[in-house]
């Protein structure tokens, strides 16, 4: 799969629960969509507090898939080409340095 088959599978998911329905309780607006991301961020960082341990390996996946799905839909609402932006900024970065000396 890739991203456009992810993105295809996130939206027949959210038409199957009804989310894109005007009267959802789930709209999908870019608002609502970038804060539930950053709340699932936050639960992939949450695996992490405390533990100097490898965390739960199946929780960690879930977790990231959530926002994988999130930030696929995301892209997606706001017409963003995900695969493009992450192509154009991966070419950025190798001009850049992060180091200071």
């Amino acid at each position: 799969m890739d991203i456009k088959d992810l993105t295809q599978a996130m939206h027949d998911f959210v038409r199957a629960k009804g989310w894109y329905e005007p009267n959802s309780p789930r709209p999908q607006k870019p608002l609502n969509l970038a804060i539930s991301l950053n709340l699932e961020a936050g639960e992939v960082l949450e695996l992490f507090q405390w533990k100097d341990a490898a965390v739960d390996k199946d929780a960690l996946a879930s977790e990231l898939a959530d926002v994988t799905l999130y930030l696929l839909q995301l892209a997606s609402v706001c017409d963003v080409d995900l695969e493009q932006a992450v192509l154009d900024k991966l070419r950025t970065n190798y001009t850049r340095t992060w180091d200071d000396a």
